[in-house]
């Protein structure tokens, strides 16, 4: 039964197109577009694909996006739209959010991902959880699967927009990471990285002082893999997280149906 996994962000839309939706499927194909261009899926990419069986998505941008994305679809097959919304628990995970159901789809796949993903890898550990895109999510799971709470920061773009609407003369080209900058490019590309890095190694000393062990920790997003070399603490980079997480979702809903 194939199915369809999308992940719509801020910026981009993600799909993954696999030949059954169990954890650890491969994909039989993949792409991405910027939203601006999702109107141009059901005349490219997807019209090259076999329709899939089954729909499951995960969106953090407007309403109106996700109808786009519907839309598409409905020009080339007869398949249902199926979105991701945060429950009180799914698939072995509990969401301790005050409100349930207003904890981001995203965040909320993503520790599902994560969760099957040490699982299948054992042993039995607490998690930290960090997604770097747009905005950086770092969010805390107990060995019990319990989500205790998480981090909410803004990426390193929206750091370096701030700074130069705020502050004049900072108008300069993205620079590197250094440990001592010594001109002002380096300087903001350096303050930004090891201020989102100085968020997420605070997380991992609350998780591990509250659960007593060291936690799994994992890495995913667009901007992920400019962030890891830059931790103190190791960090797993998984890509494909939010598509683990739908798979896993997807599996556990087809298997309780």
């Amino acid at each position: 039964m194939t199915f369809l996994a999308v992940d719509i962000g801020n910026t981009r839309l993600k799909w993954a197109l696999y030949a059954h939706a169990q954890q650890g499927a491969q994909p039989l194909a993949t792409g991405a577009e910027f939203l601006e261009n999702i109107d141009k899926l059901a005349d490219g990419e997807w019209s090259r694909l076999g329709p899939p069986e089954r729909m499951l998505g995960c969106c953090v941008a407007a309403d109106a996006v996700k109808r786009r994305v519907e839309e598409q679809m409905e020009e080339l097959w007869v398949v249902p739209a199926h979105w991701v919304v945060a429950s009180a628990a799914e698939a072995g995970v509990i969401n301790g959010y005050d409100h349930p159901t207003r904890l981001g789809a995203d965040r909320w796949v993503g520790m599902i991902g994560a969760r099957h993903r040490m699982l299948a890898n054992g042993p039995i550990r607490p998690m930290v959880v960090v997604m770097v895109g747009t905005a950086v999510t770092v969010e805390a799971v107990d060995q019990h699967g319990r989500f205790l709470g998480g981090f909410i920061l803004p990426g390193h773009g929206i750091m370096l927009r701030a700074l130069e609407s705020g502050t004049a003369g900072l108008h300069v080209p993205t620079g590197e990471v250094r440990e001592f900058p010594t001109n002002t490019s380096d300087a903001l590309t350096s303050g930004g990285t090891f201020a989102i890095a100085g968020a997420i190694e605070r997380m991992v000393q609350h998780v591990r002082r509250r659960c007593g062990t060291e936690p799994a920790c994992y890495m995913t997003g667009g901007a992920g893999w400019k962030m890891a070399p830059h931790m103190l603490e190791q960090f797993e980079l998984v890509e494909s997280l939010i598509f683990d997480g739908l798979l896993v979702i997807a599996g556990t809903r087809a298997g309780a149906a």
